[in-house]
């Protein structure tokens, strides 16, 4: 028989095969991963039962895990520390029913024990364990997200997007923006110039689109746009691929200027003239961070612009922040030092 398939037939029907691989794949690794979270809830409500009828302490425990991975030694997770996880597991979800009706059920075991460990509050832990499923982030992503308290800072940047874009759009774009944006990753100081700091967030690109939320897509550092023989560059550009928009991002190592919002809505303007695609791309809009900010200062400054704008403070390293004195200190200091000039004076 003649072999009579064109390469590009053959590379379609390939394609074809391979993504119901992928698929069937995928869904069965979900129905394992479901039916694995089911036995742990099962043996770890078992030992919660256990538990409250009879005193069994951590010797015990250690004989079960021990037993077990006798009885089933091609098993992983019996452990007492994982055993200890199933148990809190089953009490943090009670209802059994969850694991297949709630995000949690979703989850691989190791997502769920960062939910376990990081967080006491249930509702959150549904909460991230929600946005988890849906984003589908790794375990050092969801962590990551906990630590830093995504839930306060999710969509909580100052806008005029209800003034400058129209409804449902408004609130789309309010869902990209936080406040405030946990830089953290970056490790330098309080004193880093804006280029410095836009080189270190290209540098750790993969960080900091993690940190700038899901959809992102790197365009640029410095996009140059030369505007009638005057040079201009937009410190960081970026597309976000779900909501089909330009984001602007300008960096200021200082506080926030009135003067601020328009120059981002200068460049927003640029974007959105020269970029944009009428029809297929949604409204540009900006996103201004800078090292702190007047909240009332922002709300006047931004009344007043055109462009929908964004304004957010970041948060740089750790160790930069446990660096600076407490309110107390300072005021502690200053009287200290009032006191002996006017003693010196008095001399």
């Amino acid at each position: 028989m003649v072999d009579e398939l064109t390469p590009e037939t053959y590379a379609a029907a390939f394609e074809d095969v391979k993504r119901h691989v992928h698929s069937a794949r995928l869904r069965l690794q979900r129905q394992t991963n479901t039916e694995l979270l089911q036995l742990w809830w099962h043996i770890g409500n078992t030992l919660r039962a256990r538990q409250a009828e009879e005193a069994w302490g951590s010797n015990v425990l250690s004989r079960l895990a021990a037993d077990l991975r006798a009885e089933f030694p091609s098993m992983k997770g019996f452990s007492p520390a994982n055993m200890r996880y199933m148990r809190r597991f089953s009490d943090a979800w009670p209802d059994p029913s969850a694991i297949r009706q709630r995000p949690v059920g979703e989850l691989p075991w190791g997502h769920v024990i960062e939910l376990l460990d990081k967080l006491d509050d249930q509702t959150l832990r549904d909460w991230y364990a929600a946005k988890d499923v849906h984003h589908g982030w790794s375990r050092s992503v969801l962590a990551h997200q906990i630590t830093t308290r995504l839930h306060e800072r999710e969509s909580a940047a100052p806008t005029n997007f209800s003034r400058t874009l129209q409804r449902p759009d408004a609130d789309q774009a309010q869902e990209i923006t936080k406040d405030p944006y946990a830089l953290q990753f970056l490790a330098v100081d309080s004193d880093i110039s804006e280029r410095n700091l836009e080189e270190q967030m290209v540098n750790r690109i993969l960080e900091t689109m993690r940190e700038l939320g899901p959809g992102f897509a790197f365009v640029g550092r410095q996009v140059h746009f030369e505007i009638e023989g005057d040079d201009f560059y937009v410190d960081l550009l970026f597309f976000h691929v779900e909501q089909l928009r330009y984001v602007v991002i300008e960096l200021k190592t200082t506080k926030f200027d009135p003067r601020d919002a328009g120059q981002i809505g200068f460049y927003v303007s640029v974007v959105e003239d020269r970029l944009r695609i009428p029809g297929k791309h949604q409204p540009t809009v900006g996103i201004l961070l800078v090292a702190s900010k007047n909240d009332t200062v922002v709300r006047y400054a931004l009344a007043s612009a055109t462009n929908p704008v964004a304004v957010s403070r970041y948060e740089l390293t750790e160790d930069a922040q446990r660096a600076l004195p407490d309110e107390s200190i300072i005021t502690r200091a200053f009287t200290d030092e009032l006191v002996r000039d006017t003693r010196d004076s008095r001399a």
